[in-house]
């Protein structure tokens, strides 16, 4: 294959004029960056106290985050984000697990059975293709910080770059904190308008932008102190068929446009858990056991007050004007005074009881658990389980993520492999080829996409055992070679090692096989 550029996306992108007409004037940009940020306002309360008590090292959403900063302070019980860690892992290793092949290229069945064959060992090496740069890439780290989120916000920004020349894979991906975007939705539904706003130093804006020009007063400032960081704002539009992009620099006195270009496909992905009718941003798990979480973490802090009074001692004297409180200390050996006919010291029982905060805690941290799917999808006690027990919990998972995994394959997967293919495509890695579903389809490979094939695999296979009992003239009416080239379809199999139609079809010099 011949290389077509050496630039990067992202160079080509800032080097063209930006199709829409906001980037012409940034106070418009600006603008409707601000408008939409108002609109969000109203969930940024929301986002902050999930993440608050289910996922507290995140970047904060009402505030700068600090680094090294103190963030559980607010946590007393873990039952949430252990239960948020459990369920992220499962979505990376059910939908997109590491260094496997979760996806694949096939072509559409309206291709001719020789054409289809012909094709089908090319489209498997683009997709090993694909696979290996997404593998040589920081894909899986990027991407679990993304589950992070949708599963704790509801929504979810991966910014997938391209990466400049001469890096180990050509994809590079950013978990975009969820304080930082500022999304609206595209006329068919789709989080396709998005805004960024972050800071950066004004080394960092050289590096990232080497051809804008700074005001003077920027330059001046940042001379005297290098630590200081200004803001940007990035917008990627939809407009005209493609993508408009442009960086705003946000300050008081000037409004620079930083970069203007174009994508062909969107480089920001974003995606929700579940969308409510009539709003832009997702819900997710985490906020609808918000309440019992916030309960559960009170229940642990009063239990952790009440064993220490338990612990301690809470204590009582008769005022005799023999004892003197502020001489007592409670240590071993020690000699307390007190006057005839009195009490002394006396220890006052604690009213709480722990056995009964102990079984609201239990309830509350079942409930958490199962709203969070920890019940379900984490890991079993079972050391060996039977082929037939993964199958069933193989189809439990995809029953209860189905709605979820739709969702997700829409909003995340496709994109996600689409933009993977367009960039390859652009650096002249892969061949030119269209995934439109009319001559090369995407299909996915995940464990929980496999988990429905491997159904319809199952009653094939006890179709076929039927078929068997029934005699000779039974199995007369099977095509054995149609039928393993389905069952290799199902379960994956590499076309390099399927024979093709034609050389297994009676007609094709092939008559042993029946």
């Amino acid at each position: 294959m011949t290389r077509r550029s050496s630039r990067s996306e992202d160079e080509a992108a800032r080097g063209e004029h930006l199709l829409g007409p906001d980037a012409d004037d940034p106070s418009i940009l600006l603008g409707r960056f601000r408008k939409a940020k108002q609109r969000r306002a109203v969930w940024e309360s929301h986002w902050q106290e999930c993440y608050d008590f289910a996922l507290p090292l995140r970047d904060a959403i009402l505030t700068a985050a600090v680094p090294g900063e103190k963030k559980a302070d607010r946590l007393f019980d873990g039952t949430a984000p252990d239960a948020v860690d459990q369920l992220a892992a499962s979505l990376l290793s059910e939908l997109t697990p590491p260094w496997a092949q979760w996806f694949g290229l096939t072509a559409s069945d309206r291709l001719e059975p020789a054409e289809r064959d012909r094709v089908a060992p090319v489209l498997d090496r683009i997709g090993t293709v694909l696979q290996s740069h997404f593998d040589r890439s920081n894909f899986a780290i990027e991407m679990h910080q993304c589950y992070l989120d949708v599963v704790t916000g509801g929504t979810a920004s991966l910014l997938f770059e391209e990466a400049a020349p001469g890096e180990s894979s050509a994809f590079r991906f950013t978990a975009v904190p969820l304080g930082q975007v500022v999304l609206e939705e595209g006329p068919e539904g789709r989080l396709d308008v998005t805004f960024r706003r972050c800071e950066l130093t004004v080394a960092a804006l050289h590096a990232r932008f080497p051809a804008a020009r700074l005001p003077d007063a920027i330059i001046r400032a940042a001379a005297s102190d290098p630590d200081l960081r200004v803001g940007i704002v990035e917008a990627v539009v939809p407009s005209r068929g493609s993508y408009g992009y442009a960086a705003v620099l946000e300050a008081e006195s000037d409004e620079t446009v930083l970069a203007q270009g174009r994508f062909e496909m969107s480089p920001f992905i974003n995606f929700r858990w579940l969308k409510a009718p009539g709003e832009v941003y997702g819900r997710s798990p985490v906020m609808k056991a918000l309440p019992d979480i916030k309960t559960a973490n009170k229940v642990v802090e009063l239990v952790l007050k009440n064993a220490t009074i338990a612990v301690t001692g809470i204590w009582q004297a008769d005022d005799d004007g023999v004892l003197n409180p502020a001489n007592i200390k409670l240590v071993p050996g020690t000699i307390i005074p007190k006057a005839v006919g009195s009490q002394g010291l006396q220890p006052l029982v604690a009213p709480g009881r722990f056995d009964t905060s102990q079984l609201v805690l239990d309830d509350l941290r079942g409930r958490i658990r199962h709203a969070l799917l920890a019940d379900k999808l984490g890991q079993t006690n079972s050391p060996k389980m039977t082929a037939t027990e993964v199958l069933e919990r193989s189809s439990e998972m995809a029953r209860l993520l189905g709605a979820t995994y739709g969702r997700l394959q829409s909003e995340l997967l496709t994109p996600l492999v689409l933009r993977a293919v367009h960039i390859l495509r652009r650096r002249g890695e892969i061949p030119d080829l269209v995934v439109d579903g009319r001559e090369v389809d995407l299909q996915y490979r995940s464990p929980l996409a496999q988990s429905q094939a491997q159904r319809d695999a199952r009653n094939m296979l006890t179709w076929l055992s039927s078929l068997s009992q029934l005699g000779p003239e039974a199995l007369a009416a099977i095509d054995p070679a149609a039928a393993a080239r389905w069952l290799g379809r199902s379960f994956n199999v590499p076309a390099d090692i399927l024979r093709p139609a034609a050389a297994t079809s009676p007609t094709g010099g092939n008559d042993g096989v029946r």
